[in-house]
């Protein structure tokens, strides 16, 4: 048999692709820049093939370095796959997962989770990052996550495992015309002014959707980055928001001086909710994860959250 480029070659490769330097590249991989060059040169002789063009830009994969990052991408995740399989512990997880989360949904749904994961596999370490969800979705494909909580669908070649479907309510300042109502009919939503998140989020899509099905007007020239900044422009009179229920149930009471909740008639929006993996990844760990916040969308939040086989 032929000798074969070793994993760490291909992990050093990866990294390099990835980051652009060879400098950050060694850095990632906690080896030295003069150790990740001979690896590299030694991978390119090995495959017979020049892998990266160095330039002011900083290190571009060739025709063939792309091939062969993508091959060695899903060759690490299989070999990280197979030993997280024979590594989890009878008595449940360990060690440490990169898991990154929407602002949209982490602070509102994981301390609920967290307290259930920890008191089952208390070796567990979840180390959890909140960003926007097109920042999630490169940062999973890059392997700087493990998996990540976000809306659906969301961009890349990855797995998603679906978890809930929450509904999007319709706020609006303390005084407009709306507040107060029982019920509010969707044509009376008709050439209202509409307030949403920016591009890098998924909630913005379907926002911009429902304002064509609508017939309402989004605003564009203040876009919220968080959804308290929505919710305060709503309270100054900006507009009216689709907040999502989780949000609403958490950070605005019935008794709130600036914003209020009014029911729409007709059927319900909802966005759907899952936890995303790279293909190829282990899944012993996602699939037990995924079965936690199952439990607590069905036990914490019944009546709020929609399963997603109802």
């Amino acid at each position: 048999m032929r000798d074969l480029p070793s994993l760490r070659q291909l992990e050093y490769f990866v990294a390099l692709v990835e980051t652009g330097s060879f400098r950050a590249a060694a850095e990632r991989c906690g080896i030295s820049q003069p150790s990740l060059s001979v690896q590299l040169a030694t991978l390119e002789k090995r495959l017979g093939q020049r892998l990266v063009e160095r330039g002011r830009a900083g290190v571009i994969p060739t025709l063939a370095g792309r091939e062969v990052h993508d091959r060695a991408r899903a060759i690490l995740d299989a070999a990280q796959a197979m030993v997280n399989r024979f590594d989890l512990p009878r008595n449940g997880l360990s060690g440490t997962i990169r898991f990154g989360a929407s602002g949209t949904l982490g602070p509102y749904l994981l301390p609920h989770v967290i307290a259930r994961l920890h008191a089952r596999h208390p070796e567990l370490q979840l180390y959890i990052r909140e960003s926007p969800p097109e920042a999630l979705a490169a940062g999973l494909a890059s392997g700087d996550y493990d998996m990540i909580l976000v809306q659906l669908p969301i961009r890349g070649d990855a797995t998603p495992i679906r978890l809930f479907r929450e509904p999007l309510q319709v706020v609006v300042a303390r005084d407009h015309p709306f507040a107060g109502r029982d019920r509010i009919r969707r044509e009376e939503l008709r050439g209202q002014t509409v307030l949403a998140l920016g591009p890098a989020f998924g909630l913005r899509q379907q926002v911009i959707d429902l304002c064509e099905t609508l017939g309402a007007q989004l605003r564009t020239d203040y876009e919220g980055n968080s959804l308290d900044s929505i919710r305060l422009m709503v309270g100054m009179g900006m507009g009216i928001a689709f907040l999502p229920a989780l949000y609403i149930r958490s950070e605005i009471g019935p008794d709130d001086r600036d914003v209020t909740i009014v029911p729409l008639e007709g059927p319900r929006i909802l966005r759907s909710i899952g936890l995303v993996i790279r293909k190829h990844s282990a899944d012993d760990a996602a699939h037990l994860i995924t079965s936690i916040i199952q439990n607590v969308a069905r036990e914490v939040f019944a009546g709020t959250l929609v399963h997603e086989l109802t």
